[in-house]
């Protein structure tokens, strides 16, 4: 059987933890495959939310195996709370969460050097969430890095010590310590529960469930925009987040991807530093704020809004290869009386272009938009796709020609229920 895989096609936060918890139930397994506990999944059911920040966004299926697979860095002792908010909740993770013993470990002074790092740029901050996530992904690049499996092995303490020792040998430059000894007990405590965990050489998992004809869904964490190659770079994450990064994350073959699921929002946003063509630094960009509850679900920063954007959107949907697409919130946009969309940008010699400039043109171009009547319609107790209003029906029409790619779900309420399938 395949492996479809579910993406972000924005800056994040588009609603792929609801769309991953809604879609589940036809999949036997979940797997997330990049990014850590930066990303915030939120579902909402049952009149609960629920944040999920490593822990899969299948975890409150009972019979849907969740993976934690080698692409993704993670914080023993945020895991550790997550699990147990879990189990306050009265969800049983104890036989149906695997974790690859090749995903990277985020250490007390990993964060510690996320914050030296950030402090240091001043004016220039990459907006990091602090949690250690560019660190430890470079570590893992340079070699360096300890991994989940590592704290199995007798000599961890040693092992530990010594990435420690390198950690400082990079804050003192800056002339700063590192300040984590306040952390360690917290995190050697977080380290023995993570061995009680079942962890695996996840990649023979998932390819033997392959064999077995058993259906995966890769969920993605952060947006493609935050891509490590293809973002808005610098401004970006650490990890690859687009449709390519579940192979490198999960250890499959490409040949096993069927659909791409690509998400985004009606509009659209941005948490952190960084170029944002069609930002609304007004009235209206604050109107969607509050309508649309944009604060992050990990850090609680208001997100920065603005209008939906064609050209980034037809970027990220060549790069991903997405089959459909899933539009979210479209019910933030319920008061507006007109709604705008990017359709191309200008150019500083003037020149009108349908593509993503390189990042570093970006604060050069001036988005050139398309006014459409909005629907001006409560959408929240529709239940069926056939009744979403005439407006909105052409809104979904416009934007499946812009960008050639049908819109399977339209989300109009952040419960599971205002999920419409067309």
């Amino acid at each position: 059987m395949p492996v479809d895989v579910l993406v972000g096609l924005q800056w994040g936060d588009e609603g792929k933890g609801k769309i991953v918890d809604v879609l589940a139930p036809s999949y036997d397994v979940v797997a997330r495959f990049q990014g850590g506990p930066n990303a915030g999944h939120t579902l909402t059911f049952d009149g609960r939310k629920h944040v999920l920040r490593q822990v899969p966004s299948g975890i409150f299926h009972p019979h849907i195996l969740n993976v934690v697979g080698n692409g993704v860095v993670l914080d023993p002792v945020v895991f550790r709370e997550e699990l147990q908010k879990l189990t306050e909740r009265g969800v049983d993770w104890s036989k149906n969460l695997y974790i690859s013993k090749k995903a990277q470990l985020i250490l007390p002074s990993h964060r510690a050097l996320d914050r030296i790092s950030e402090e240091a740029r001043g004016n220039t901050k990459i907006g990091s969430t602090l949690k250690g996530i560019g660190p430890t992904y470079s570590d893992k690049i340079g070699r360096v890095g300890l991994r989940v499996g590592h704290i199995l092995l007798p000599d961890f303490q040693e092992r530990y010590k010594e990435a420690v020792a390198h950690h400082a040998s990079i804050a003192a430059p800056y002339n700063k310590e590192l300040e984590i000894e306040a952390l360690e007990d917290e995190f050697f405590s977080a380290v023995e529960f993570l061995r009680t965990l079942q962890l695996t050489d996840t990649e023979y998992l998932l390819n033997d469930l392959l064999t077995q004809g058993k259906r995966i869904l890769a969920e993605g964490a952060q947006g493609s925009l935050l891509d490590i190659d293809f973002g808005t770079y610098p401004y970006v994450t650490s990890s690859s987040t687009i449709s390519a990064g579940a192979c490198t994350g999960l250890g499959i073959a490409p040949r096993h991807i069927d659909k791409v699921y690509g998400i985004t929002k009606a509009y659209c946003t941005r948490v952190g530093s960084g170029p944002f063509p069609t930002e609304l630094e007004d009235a209206i960009g604050e109107e969607i704020r509050q309508a649309g509850r944009e604060f992050g679900a990990v850090t609680g920063r208001p997100r920065r809004c603005g209008w939906i954007d064609l050209p980034a959107l037809r970027y990220a949907i060549m790069l991903n290869g997405v089959t459909e697409l899933h539009l979210m919130k479209a019910d933030v946009l319920d008061g507006f009386a007109e709604i705008q969309a990017c359709t191309h940008y200008r150019t500083a010699t003037g020149e009108a272009t349908p593509k993503l400039p390189d990042p570093g043109e970006l604060n050069t171009i001036t988005p050139e938009y398309l006014t459409l009547p909005g629907w001006n319609t409560d959408l929240t107790n529709i239940t069926d796709a056939a009744q979403l209003p005439e407006n909105l029906q052409a809104y979904l029409a416009f934007l499946e020609r812009e960008l050639q790619v049908p819109i399977r779900i339209v989300s109009v309420g952040p419960d599971r229920v205002s999920t419409l399938f067309r």
